[in-house]
């Protein structure tokens, strides 16, 4: 599916879904070799890898209101072998082994894994990604001043406060 055929028609999607994306976009290669960069291999084998916290780590930012065991349980059904590499009898850790691996884990690993993976989707061909040979980029809740003037104030108006609350004048 390209980018610009892509919209939601319901406000939830499915995790199937999701899972079948990060696998798209995150290879288990790139995680393995964020692992070994930071030095975040584990020297023993335990219930809860490395590679599978990472996973966790970026699922639980898609189902935040969901338990952290929930997630864990959804994410090793949903994820392919060559991702978990796990038995068919693997038990969850409890909540509290899994906070620990995350601790382990650290936070250079995802931000390793940041620097390899995001980049601009968009490319000169993608319908509105480019406006006059220039990306148009989105920034959300930045806030510009701009010198109080008549003409300025036609253009951008002001803030929507009332009259003596805000530290701008009217």
């Amino acid at each position: 599916m390209q980018l610009k055929d892509f919209s939601f028609i319901a406000p939830t999607v499915e995790a199937e879904l999701i899972l079948r994306a990060i696998e798209t976009v995150i290879s288990p290669e790139k995680i393995v070799q964020s692992l070994a960069q930071t030095g975040s291999v584990e020297e023993r084998k335990r219930k809860l890898p490395s590679q599978l916290t990472v996973c966790l780590v970026i699922a639980m930012s898609l189902w935040a209101s969901d338990s952290m065991g929930t997630v864990l349980k959804n994410l090793v059904q949903g994820l392919n072998r060559q991702w978990t590499r796990l038995g068919q009898y693997w038990k969850a850790p409890s909540s509290s082994s899994i906070s620990e691996a995350r601790q382990r884990l650290g936070c250079r690993v995802m931000s390793q894994l940041f620097e390899k993976i995001v980049r601009p989707l968009g490319t000169p061909q993608t319908p509105g990604a480019f406006l006059g040979g220039l990306r148009v980029m989105a920034v959300d809740g930045t806030v510009l001043d701009v010198p109080d003037s008549t003409a300025n104030a036609r253009v951008f108006g002001y803030p929507g406060s009332r009259k003596g609350t805000s530290s701008l004048p009217r």
